[in-house]
């Protein structure tokens, strides 16, 4: 919210400097981010008028221009020679006297100094001078022409007639202070902040000259509240904006485009109240509010003002004639209806839009508007008519015209529920003493309807307050106004201590420090996703939408970490990345109906914590010492396992949606599965356009975090046996389930078994099929008790071999 101080005093004008000022707006929410003049410093620049302009004699693009100073001029016209197209006879603009210094052409160069000088051979007395050149804008077309109505006299300062020791606010407002946004709102607060008079100025209702109305049905109340509009016939669209009105759009940031529009917008920053014009004569019938419709897939096309052509579903509300839509409510119009040069009847309108039904449209079709920042923070539903006389009476003042009578259509407006502030609540949250005078005292100066009770106060929030809902919202009210210099600086009463944390039990960063240990770089991405992403890597049908997503592609709630990393890999392939080992720790959301609603947690939705990782590319980084091997699935598990620590994980064949059919395996502690590590499935390799294999895993994160204590054994007193065998067993037989059979000794005397060969013969061997495979696995065996003897050694490896030929089929290769 940008607009010029004097404008703001013009409705409320506190004995204060602009610091002050600023930082009283600052101090109660609204914040001020920035205050600068209008004009940077120049001096001895004045009102000149040219009195006779001729063309130079040695230059065809130059005049020789006599311009009256004034007093400046004592003996005469000065003679000053300017190259611009509008140098002539009777225009007065800005004269830089001899010894006038005028703003620098670029930050750090020194101020520019005026003296004689000579063009072409002829004297010049000084510079006429363009709005670029005083830096009051862009504008370089010519010189910058003082408007006779600014009763600027011949001779004066040129920052008094301008008011360029102005100083223009910009305000950085949270969405609850939507009743600030215009001048008048910003002033109505400063008011009750300093208890300075508010002026209001009275809006005398403009008298209907013709009796012509135009037929509007409302058919969406949950889209439209209200609706007001008025004829105004025989207008003049060509008609000049006034001086004063398009500087001060021009402090707001606004630049002037026709008379019609540019009082449309004066109203908007006045009063907060957008509002639309539209070409009577191109309009079909009627208007009909409404929302949005869609015939066979296919929603109404609409060509709005900026050029864009868009389409509307069910979920948009539109203004349309009885041919088709012609505006979109409460945030743009439509070019079909726009007026332009040849206008000469137009319909004004000025409706209250539900903030709900505009809120986060316009993002929808990647633009946004004033008019739509406004109403999705909600406009005062009753002055619409009292705004419509405004812009009438403006209308006809600067563009002629014949008024007709108002049509305001009343549908369904907010209701104003009280709310109650309880005082002793107010203090105890406020932390300092309030007393029931000073919180009533607070709802006068901001205008509140308030009845008083013993130690309650109920309040009736006016119409243009839609934020004031709940009691802590009273509670602000009352601390911004009084002054947050009243907090008093209390240090904490209550003892600080760290809370321990188990042993058993690591935290976030720790997981962090052992990914970046094994290569891994850290990723932080959004929590909602594109919704392929999830129908085609976590193989949700039924994702968490997103009901106002910053952007059309991430409409869904995530419920895998996967579909983020392989959105970052694409990004760093884009980059010419050959390499990639990324991880995230980040929260998913699926939907459960047995979770309920509470502190932490909201119904029907689990949140759990994930930790997933992608590797991509070479298995190590480019060096002369190790050959070059494209990274794949036991790299994968070899980074599971180690960020598992010494934790008993066990890796069984199944199948993920993202993951390759033969190449996935579920990670279980325990019995309970924690996730699960594999290949990209090669259906989405090629549909993601990844060159090469990319590899996943993504794992619970409060599993990862439990470590088991350290256990102290002490060392062996005997000797450990080692025995190696050559067991055949069928290829489908599992690793896990064999070295199970193995180890599971009731004696007691088998302490591990480590698999270190593997031989799968291309065809039949003697005693092998080509079916099976040698596995070559080495036993320790160990009685702590007493030393080994050959028999018992003998006996617990027969007893192993056994066991793994009743579970496996495994026999010893001959």
């Amino acid at each position: 919210m940008q607009f010029p101080e004097s404008w703001l005093r013009e409705f409320c004008d506190p004995p204060l400097t602009t610091a002050a000022l600023a930082e009283l707006l600052t101090m109660s929410g609204m914040e001020v981010e920035e205050t600068r003049p209008v004009a940077p410093p120049f001096t001895q620049i004045v009102v000149g008028e040219i009195v006779a302009a001729e063309p130079h004699p040695n230059a065809d693009k130059l005049r020789v221009c006599m311009v009256n100073a004034g007093a400046h001029s004592p003996n005469g016209p000065l003679q000053v020679v300017c190259g611009a197209p509008n140098a002539r006879v009777g225009i007065r603009v800005p004269l830089a006297l001899v010894g006038a210094t005028l703003p620098p052409a670029k930050d750090g160069d020194p101020p520019f100094k005026i003296a004689v000088g000579k063009l072409r051979g002829v004297d010049s007395f000084g510079m006429l001078c363009s709005a670029r050149e005083l830096k009051l804008s862009d504008d370089h077309g010519g010189l910058l022409e003082l408007e006779l109505e600014l009763d600027a006299p011949v001779g004066a300062d040129v920052r008094g007639v301008l008011q360029l020791d102005d100083t223009i606010f910009t305000l950085k407002l949270t969405p609850n202070l939507g009743h600030t946004l215009s001048v008048y709102g910003v002033a109505r607060e400063v008011s009750a902040l300093t208890g300075s008079a508010l002026k209001t100025p009275r809006i005398e209702p403009v008298q209907p000259v013709h009796d012509q109305r135009l037929p509007v049905d409302v058919l969406a109340p949950d889209l439209c509240g209200r609706f007001s509009g008025r004829i105004v016939r025989g207008v003049n669209p060509q008609a000049a904006t006034p001086a004063w009105m398009v500087d001060r759009l021009a402090r707001c940031g606004q630049r002037p485009v026709t008379a019609l529009v540019d009082i449309s917008n004066y109203v908007m920053y006045e009063y907060g109240r957008p509002s639309h014009i539209f070409d009577l004569d191109k309009i079909h019938d009627k208007l009909i509010v409404r929302w949005g419709r869609v015939d066979n897939g296919k929603g109404e096309s609409l060509t709005l003002l900026n050029g864009n052509t868009i389409e509307v579903d069910g979920t948009v509300g539109v203004i349309a004639d009885s041919q088709g839509v012609e505006s979109l409510a409460g945030i743009m119009g439509g070019a079909a209806t726009a007026v332009g040069d040849a206008t000469q009847n137009v319909y004004v309108e000025a409706a209250f839009w539900w903030p709900e039904a505009v809120a986060g449209r316009s993002r929808r079709f990647n633009f946004n508007t004033d008019a739509g920042h406004r109403f999705e923070r909600g406009v005062d539903p009753a002055t619409t008519v009292e705004h419509i006389e405004r812009i009438t009476a403006l209308i006809l003042e600067i563009c002629g015209g014949q008024a007709g009578p108002m049509d305001d259509h009343i549908v369904a407006l907010p209701e104003r529920k009280a709310v109650t502030l309880r005082v002793a609540r107010a203090a105890k949250v406020l932390g300092l003493p309030l007393t029931q005078a000073e919180c009533a005292d607070v709802f006068s100066r901001l205008k509140l309807e308030h009845v008083e009770r013993d130690g309650v106060i109920v309040v009736t929030p006016p119409s243009w307050r839609m934020d004031l809902v709940i009691e802590e919202d009273l509670i602000e009210e009352v601390m911004r106004v009084i002054g947050l210099h009243r907090l008093p600086n209390t240090p904490p009463t209550a003892a600080i201590s760290a809370r321990p944390q188990p042993e058993a039990q690591r935290g976030a960063n720790a997981l962090r420090h052992a990914m970046a240990g094994l290569g891994y770089q850290e990723t932080i991405s959004f929590s909602f996703v594109e919704e392929r992403t999830e129908h085609d890597l976590a193989g949700n049908a039924d994702p968490i939408r997103v009901l106002n997503p910053i952007a059309a592609p991430l409409s869904v709630m995530r419920s895998s970490l996967l579909g983020s990393l392989i959105t970052v890999l694409k990004t760093n392939l884009a980059r010419k990345a050959t390499r990639a080992r990324i991880f995230e720790i980040g929260r998913v959301f699926k939907r459960d109906a047995t979770v309920g609603d509470t502190l932490s947690t909201v119904a029907g939705v689990h949140q759990p914590m994930r930790l997933a990782g992608l590797l991509y590319g070479s298995n190590s980084s480019l060096q002369w010492g190790e050959a070059a091997r494209s990274a794949d699935f036991f790299d994968a598990k070899g980074d599971v396992q180690a960020l598992l620590g010494s934790r008993p994980a066990q890796f069984a064949a199944d199948k993920h949606p993202a993951m390759h059919p033969g190449r996935c395996a579920r990670v279980t502690i325990e019995g309970v599965l924690i996730g699960h590590v594999g290949e990209l499935h090669p259906r989405w390799r090629q549909s993601y356009e990844l060159p090469q294999a990319t590899l996943l895993f993504e794992l619970d994160l409060d599993a990862l975090m439990h470590r088991p204590l350290p256990a102290f054994v002490p060392l062996p007193k005997q000797q450990a046996a080692i025995r190696d065998l050559a067991l055949v067993v069928s290829r489908r037989v599992l690793h896990d389930d064999l070295i199970a059979s193995i180890t599971a000794d009731p004696a007691a005397l088998v302490q591990s078994a480590t698999l270190f060969d593997i031989y799968q013969p291309a065809q039949p061997v003697a005693g092998m099929d080509a079916s099976e495979r040698s596995l070559a696995i080495r036993l320790e065996l160990l009685d702590d008790g007493t030393t080994l003897t050959d028999e018992r050694i003998d006996a617990a490896v027969a007893a192993a071999i056994e066991r793994a030929r009743s579970a496996c089929g495994a026999r010893l290769r001959a």
